[in-house]
């Protein structure tokens, strides 16, 4: 995934109303920025953070720059998380991800489920076997015993618990369910389940791994150009 313009460094000022970002960039001028990300954002809201913000002419949005990254102990980690659709699109269409790279057809955004849910890509073979992919987006790490560690999720997530029920309603009916952990930082070997932030998510995840729904955390690497599908990373699963 490419970024669409050149983006611009500046500093962090603050975070507020979950949507707005000032941020002070490098010539001083002062920009509100949209801030595409609805979670805690855990570790990266430290006023006086490198960020990055890119830039639209769209004459009708409200807001002409996005936050896109910000620098974490020489890391960039990516905080936009309308990304990670993109960049494992982009992942799918290339066959980079091995166990996926079979499938002849990818879908997006397909209508699924029992709740009017909408899976991010639908795939399918030459024998019209499904599989189920969903992506989630990580960003927030920490360094415990296994080295640098990310965690999924960083806050309570109704919606992801929902997602995990839908793959396994997947399984049930004979499908593949796959669920794709886009890690958006490149300085992680593993990530596990955010028990801490929300346990009743740790805990579904947990069933839905032993009912069938596949996992693969990936981290990702990630420059001002742009930020693609790395490698994957090892799961910790902390709950029995």
């Amino acid at each position: 995934m490419q970024f669409s313009s050149i983006l611009l460094h500046g500093r962090l000022i603050q975070r507020y109303k979950r949507f707005f970002a000032d941020i002070e960039l490098l010539d001083g001028t002062v920009i509100t920025a949209h801030c595409p990300n609805t979670g805690s954002m855990q570790g990266v809201l430290t006023p006086g953070n490198s960020v990055w913000v890119s830039q639209s002419n769209d004459p009708k949005r409200k807001l002409k720059y996005t936050w896109e990254l910000v620098e974490i102990d020489g890391t960039y980690v990516g905080v936009n998380t309308q990304n990670p659709n993109r960049i494992v699109g982009d992942a799918l269409m290339a066959g980079y991800i091995p166990t996926l790279a079979p499938y002849t057809t990818i879908q997006a955004e397909v209508k699924y489920g029992t709740e009017n849910s909408r899976i991010d890509y639908l795939l399918t073979d030459k024998n019209d076997n499904r599989c189920y992919v969903e992506v989630k987006n990580a960003h927030y790490s920490k360094i415990e015993q296994n080295g640098r560690v990310g965690i999924f999720p960083d806050s309570k997530t109704t919606r992801g618990v929902k997602h995990l029920y839908e793959l396994m309603r997947m399984v049930d009916q004979g499908h593949r369910a796959v669920l794709i952990y886009c890690l958006q930082r490149g300085d992680c070997e593993s990530l596990r389940f955010g028990v801490e932030f929300d346990p009743v998510y740790a805990k579904t995840a947990v069933m839905a791994l032993k009912h069938g729904v596949e996992m693969l955390p990936y981290s990702c690497a990630i420059t001002q150009q742009g930020i693609t599908l790395y490698t994957p990373l090892n799961l910790i699963v902390e709950i029995e």
